[in-house]
């Protein structure tokens, strides 16, 4: 089966910067793959060639089969873009924007048309159509951003960041209708530095820093991988200032306070879990929550990027 996505040492230079150093990765038809890396790390660089923005110094790009490099047609046409920043033209209604980007694409005035009012209606758009976009909201300008990069009904969809500082509302429909998509059999690259946002989506995702891939995997394995990120989380009736007393707990390596949380990393959750009762006996505290847990995607995150910058 062809690969709807097959990078082959792709680089990219700004300058005496390298962006992009050397990558490989593929991503499956009908994956819903995450790209995640701090800010810098490449990201955005390689979406930006991903998509023919930017052409890469070094390597090789297919979409779908189709060389991005030597024959950019039939592969752009297969894209759907959202990126970071709004790119719909605020002088434009709505329905101007959908039908130009319509157009663009060659699609049929009737489909179009068609195409257009079911997108506004299922992004709740549909009572703004003929306003022009520079009154809208930064949900409503993304929502409208991504019903026009569906409007051609797009094999391949890149977003880039696509929940950032939106609302409570605008982020769930867009992350309920990105899964409906890729349900639907269309293939997902998803850019963020949101990990629990690629935790709770992606199927697999590779993990970027300083230009490098540093990872790729489910994220179920990548938790998996380094269980010295076991930890012991606990909830205590009274405040712990001094988190360096839970450090003089045999066998935890480090302490993080989270809210009203306490969370003990260590390789042995079980005999600290233990220690961490008797250490409330002692300190005369009560116990409210204790619980054991693996490794979370962020501490993969945390862990990969922290080795690959020694």
């Amino acid at each position: 089966m062809v690969d709807a996505i097959r990078v082959t040492s792709l680089s990219k230079n700004f300058g005496a910067i390298r962006a992009v150093d050397g990558i490989d990765f593929e991503v499956r038809k009908g994956e819903l793959f995450g790209f995640l890396g701090p800010n810098g790390a490449g990201k955005t660089t390689t979406q930006r060639m991903l998509t023919g923005i930017l052409k890469p110094d070094d390597g090789t790009i297919h979409i779908m089969g189709f060389d991005l490099l030597k024959n950019p047609f039939p592969a752009k046409i297969l894209m759907g873009i959202v990126p970071e920043m709004s790119n719909a033209y605020i002088d434009l209604s709505a329905w101007e924007n959908l039908m130009l980007m319509g157009q663009l694409y060659g699609v049929p005035k009737k489909k179009r048309e068609k195409k257009g009012l079911e997108l506004l209606s299922l992004l709740g758009l549909q009572k703004r159509k003929n306003e022009k976009t520079r009154g809208f909201s930064k949900g409503m300008k993304q929502r409208l951003i991504l019903a026009m990069a569906l409007l051609h009904e797009p094999e391949l969809l890149f977003l880039d960041e696509p929940t950032v500082g939106l609302d409570v509302q605008s982020t769930r429909l867009i992350k309920n209708l990105i899964r409906e998509l890729n349900e639907n059999g269309v293939t997902v690259f998803l850019t963020t530095h949101n990990i629990e946002e690629a935790n709770e989506m992606c199927t697999r995702v590779a993990i970027i820093n300083k230009g490098r891939i540093v990872a790729i995997d489910k994220p179920l394995n990548l938790r998996n991988c380094i269980q010295s990120s076991q930890s012991v989380e606990v909830t205590f009736d009274k405040t712990i200032d001094d988190l360096g007393l839970l450090m003089e707990i045999d066998d935890v390596n480090d302490v993080i306070k989270k809210g009203d949380k306490l969370k003990l990393y260590t390789g042995k959750p079980g005999k600290v879990a233990c220690r961490v009762v008797e250490y409330a006996k002692v300190n005369r505290l009560r116990v409210l929550t204790l619980n054991t847990l693996g490794p979370s995607l962020e501490d993969v995150f945390v862990h990969l990027t922290d080795t690959s910058d020694r």
